[in-house]
């Protein structure tokens, strides 16, 4: 039986999806958290919050990731990067898949990923879980309902966490797939309830499909000046480096904090709403985004929570250190309206450094921005993967490698052209640790942080004195009004020197062992900046 809303063109049957049993189309957030707790998929929290947890996997799982082979995408796709699927063993899964679905009820939403209606996709997410329909609802773009009458899905996500996959049958790793099909324009997604393996699905087509069309796609959160949309900034990072935090900016409008496009226009927001991680969160730090954990519809996600009470714990990880919140955009008093921002006139690339090696903050040539962004050095925070316990030095090409189809320098050539083109001033911004390595030393202060971003965008930051860093041979600004200047020498906050110098050389090391892979492909300037 059919509810709800949506293009009597373009039902799951015309898509040659049938018999099922209820299939609810386009609920809106009421309904689909009413649904969620008679199902008893979690329970309603304070303020009308949704509270649930995903089982076995709380976290992405890169390692059973993987897209078709077929002859269309056989040239375009970074293979090395991505695991490949054989087409018969994708059409076995499919299905099989269906197979299981009959008599099952199933959500559907209709959304928009892309806030540029010229670069947009159209996508359908058909969720076994109602919660799991909700959460897109929120991560994706909205039609209006009259746009649902009309409404025609370019790409078709399935997810079915109670379907387990057959490795031997299915050509996948483990009972665990997420299977993208470019030729068919589909995706599966099979035993597994984390609910971010739909949003990064989508981001993974986009970052496909627009490199295609000379649109930037990138891994990062955006926001602008109040007021003033041309003065805009971007900020790449991985998960755990501070994106959503840093660009929630009262004194700034907010764009978006995970995904974003930058066509000749400008950049614009893929997604509607924001997922963010919630451990220690407090509303003195946090107060915006700690005030969504109690608004209605916001879903709760591995949170431990007091059963009477339904008070949120955040500084109990026990069920993981990846305990999430996603909530629409409108939520956060200072968001765009539009998701819209002119092109950027501060590039920021975060990292967490887990070596305590590098300065909270530094100015990048066009080249060494380059270089660091193909290098994309993180550490890992626990959680956000299958199997992360502990900070773990990483390099992820384009601050964003598990979601990156093409290879690394289609993207670094975009960002390059970008650059050159508008001369927006690049900065690195260290969220990691100072004064030792992870286990020694401590996390940098966040209102440093914030200090020295609020310096780089209004632009004083670079009428200050600098520095040339003796290990990467960036700028690092010598004094900053407001912050201490011992943090801006990282080697001044470690009590041993020599300790610091080591650190320093094996970290350099590493950048120059991982950068070897992109040197054929690379300017010459480029491989100057490389190191110092």
């Amino acid at each position: 039986m059919t509810h709800g809303r949506v293009n009597p063109r373009q039902t799951l049957e015309t898509q040659g999806i049938s018999g099922l049993g209820n299939v609810y189309y386009n609920l809106i957030e009421p309904s689909l958290v009413e649904a969620a707790v008679q199902r008893g998929e979690g329970r309603l929290g304070r303020g009308g919050a949704f509270l649930c947890t995903t089982g076995q996997f709380t976290g992405r799982s890169p390692k059973d990731k993987f897209v078709v082979r077929t002859p269309a995408v056989e040239n375009t796709i970074w293979w090395e990067n991505n695991a490949p699927m054989e087409a018969d063993a994708f059409d076995r899964l499919h299905g099989d898949m269906l197979a299981h679905m009959k008599g099952r009820d199933y959500f559907v939403q209709d959304l928009y990923a892309g806030a540029d209606a010229e670069h947009r996709l159209d996508v359908r997410v058909i969720t076994e879980l109602a919660w799991h329909g909700l959460f897109i609802r929120h991560l994706l773009r909205r039609p209006a309902r009259e746009e649902l009458d009309s409404f025609a899905p370019e790409f078709t996500i399935i997810n079915c966490p109670s379907f387990k996959a057959d490795p031997a049958r299915h050509g996948c790793r483990t009972e665990t797939v997420i299977a993208l099909n470019f030729d068919k324009k589909l995706i599966l997604i099979a035993n597994t309830q984390y609910a971010g393996e739909n949003k990064k699905s989508v981001f993974t087509l986009l970052n496909y499909i627009l490199p295609g069309k000379g649109v930037m796609a990138m891994h990062c959160s955006a926001n602008h000046a109040i007021g003033n949309p041309a003065d805009a900034a971007v900020f790449f990072g991985l998960s755990g480096t501070g994106k959503t935090t840093l660009s929630a900016d009262p004194s700034r409008i907010l764009i978006g904090d995970d995904e974003h496009g930058w066509s000749d226009k400008g950049i614009f927001n893929f997604e509607g709403g924001c997922y963010a991680k919630t451990i220690n969160l407090s509303a003195e730090a946090e107060p915006e985004i700690y005030g969504t954990t109690s608004k209605f519809g916001t879903v709760i996600e591995n949170m431990v929570y007091d059963p009477e009470t339904l008070e949120l714990d955040f500084d109990d990880a026990s069920l993981t250190q990846n305990m999430r919140c996603a909530y629409p955009l409108d939520y956060i008093s200072n968001a765009s309206e539009n998701g819209l921002g002119g092109e950027p006139k501060n590039v920021i690339m975060l990292t967490c450094d887990a070596f305590g090696v590098l300065p909270p903050i530094a100015r990048l040539s066009p080249a060494q921005a380059m270089y660091h962004f193909l290098s994309g050095f993180t550490s890992k925070t626990p959680g956000t993967e299958r199997g992360v316990t502990e900070p773990t030095p990483t390099f992820s090409t384009c601050f964003g490698a598990p979601f990156m189809p093409r290879r690394p320098e289609v993207y670094g050539k975009l960002l390059q052209e970008k650059i050159a083109a508008t001369g927006a001033e690049c900065w690195l911004v260290n969220t990691g640790w100072t004064g030792g390595k992870h286990g020694v030393g401590k996390r940098m202060p966040i209102k440093a942080t914030r200090a020295l971003l609020t310096a780089a965008l209004d632009g004083s930051l670079s009428k200050v004195e600098f520095r040339k860093d003796p290990n990467f041979g960036f700028e690092v600004p010598v004094s900053v009004p407001g912050v201490d200047a011992t943090l801006l020498n990282p080697r001044d906050t470690w009590a041993d020197k020599a300790a610091y110098d080591a650190q320093a050389q094996k970290l350099v090391t590493m950048f120059a062992d991982n950068f070897g892979q992109y040197v054929p492909f690379i300017d010459a300037d480029v491989k100057a900046a490389a190191i110092g």
